[in-house]
């Protein structure tokens, strides 16, 4: 019998950008909040390694971490095969990849009994360092640094667009056109959130991802004219998100020619 679990995607309540540093990565204090929209990944043994996910094409990151995992911890085993249920839309910045992949090194670290080698996670990248535990939590220094925080459920309204962003490209734009968070404004941001909780649901991101996709305004605006609360892109876009306890906005959201709105 495969083993199964959940793999959410995130939204970012706040994130806050820095310079890069000299390493390339930019420092960051972000809140990442995991969602109800979420893949389904499962695992079980194989004559050869394998990944199934319908619908997307090219390297898949979660096949990488099993290869990593499996040569950090020396598991012996024939193979893999490894079959992802997609539902977090592609390169929309919710992590929906980085999810999958924590989510295939925990069914790895269940079916050998081999711990995650701590490093791992972050050599994948830094949302899948956060995704192991898909908890709401305090992201800084590059990433690197993962802290729990206390973990209210909002209810969110996620809109996924029909269009995709990189990461690497809104990241180049921000670098182009718009002006980093100085060493000390990171620093009290995060400081404020450790001891507070508290934070300004701002994305540093989303004046790139808007310039480089056109349809990200009119959902945003979508999101106000229908009462949803503090509507902002996630991460590097386009996917746009907000808060509403209305039972009814996302049967409005449909109508008004958003067919993929959902609570999360």
């Amino acid at each position: 019998m495969p083993l199964t679990t959940r793999a959410p995607g995130k939204v970012n309540l706040c994130l806050l950008v820095g310079a890069p540093r000299a390493d390339g990565l930019h420092p960051l204090v972000s809140v990442v909040q995991p969602t109800d929209l979420a893949d389904e990944v499962s695992l079980e043994p194989a004559d050869f390694d394998e990944v199934i996910c319908p619908g997307v094409d090219g390297p898949n990151l979660a096949l990488r971490a099993l290869e990593e995992f499996r040569f950090a911890t020396d598991w012996e085993i024939t193979g893999l095969k490894l079959t992802i249920t997609k539902r977090i839309p592609v390169a929309a910045g919710m992590a929906g990849g980085s999810s999958d992949a924590a989510a295939a090194l925990r069914l790895a670290a269940q079916a050998s009994g081999f711990a995650i080698p701590p490093d791992l996670p972050m050599r994948l990248g830094a949302d899948v360092k956060v995704m192991i535990d898909a908890e709401r939590a305090l992201m800084t220094g590059a990433g690197e640094h993962v802290e729990p925080l206390p973990a209210p459920k909002p209810r969110l309204i996620v809109v996924p667009l029909d269009a995709a962003l990189t990461a690497g490209e809104v990241y180049k734009a921000f670098d182009e056109h718009f002006t980093p968070r100085t060493p000390q404004e990171l620093e009290q941001a995060a400081a404020r959130i450790r001891e507070t909780g508290e934070f300004e649901p701002v994305n540093d991101l989303e004046g790139p991802a808007r310039k480089l996709c056109p349809a990200i305004d009119p959902a945003l605006e979508a999101l106000r004219a229908h009462g949803v609360r503090h509507p902002m892109v996630s991460g590097s876009g386009p996917t746009v998100f907000g808060f509403s306890d209305d039972p009814d906005v996302v049967a409005r959201l449909h109508a008004a020619g958003y067919p993929r709105a959902v609570a999360a």
